[in-house]
């Protein structure tokens, strides 16, 4: 199959404005996404709807595409970037812009759920450590996941799921296996032309996740388990962490 990975990047951002450009180290962090991107798959593009975020990939060789400044989710933004790429693709994995330490293992086992001929979508999942404070569990911020035996999610959830009625609430992540979601997700090229057409639903609504949208329409996820933690960068506090990683990490 051929792989298309698409880094969507906006230079809005209410929490970080500007952060694609942020530096990790001497290196703006959309470079080191796009640096780990092509460890795993040889078509790679950022697709930005601003001048500043073009020119910066320009300017260390990386591919690039100026997209529409009206999109509603980096999904809208990935389907554009495929329609205007040259080239026949199978698949489009988004990867996201905010994510300076994704691992090339962590992209091939999402590119590994479409040896199932009836993939449609795909996205990957992380186990909580069993030694995790309820407070990791519980927050919001932190979307879990419950998924079925075909290694399919069933529904996601800004909530504790599923409830463990009758047992304390200090022993759940003892008692059973919870999985956060990890936001990187990868689409047939005909289904993710078909997602794009969809309207918010009702759940997406409630839960502010995307791919309750889809899931809510009859579509599939496939999920691939990963057992190494990702590091999103949301707000400044978060790139201070990502410079001390990656310093610790350099020496």
């Amino acid at each position: 199959m051929k792989f298309l990975a698409v880094i969507p990047a906006r230079y809005a951002s209410t929490r970080f404005p500007g952060k694609p450009l942020a530096l990790i180290g001497d290196k703006p962090m959309i470079q080191h996404v796009y640096e780990q991107a092509k460890k795993a798959v040889e078509d790679v593009v950022v697709a930005t709807d601003d001048k500043r975020i073009y020119d910066a990939v320009e300017a260390f060789g990386g591919k690039v595409l100026l997209t529409s400044d009206k999109h509603r989710s980096g999904t809208d933004r990935c389907f554009e970037a495929l329609q205007k790429m040259s080239g026949e693709y199978d698949v489009v994995i988004n990867i996201q812009g905010d994510e300076p330490f994704i691992q090339p293992e962590q992209i091939e086992t999402l590119k590994a759920c479409f040896t199932d001929p009836k993939t449609e979508i795909a996205t990957l999942i992380k186990p909580f450590d069993k030694d995790a404070l309820w407070d990791d569990l519980s927050s919001p911020n932190t979307p879990k996941v419950v998924i079925n035996k075909r290694m399919e999610a069933m529904f996601f959830s800004r909530s504790v799921i599923p409830y463990l009625r009758g047992t304390d609430r200090t022993k759940w992540l003892k008692t059973h296996t919870y999985y956060k979601h990890i936001g990187l997700y990868a689409y047939k090229t005909n289904i993710l032309a078909e997602i794009t057409e969809l309207e918010p639903s009702a759940l997406e609504k409630a839960e502010n996740l995307e791919q309750l949208r889809w899931l809510e329409n009859g579509y599939s996820i496939k999920v691939g388990i990963t057992h190494q933690q990702t590091i999103g960068v949301d707000t400044p506090e978060d790139l201070e962490k990502a410079n001390y990683i990656f310093n610790k990490t350099k020496k």
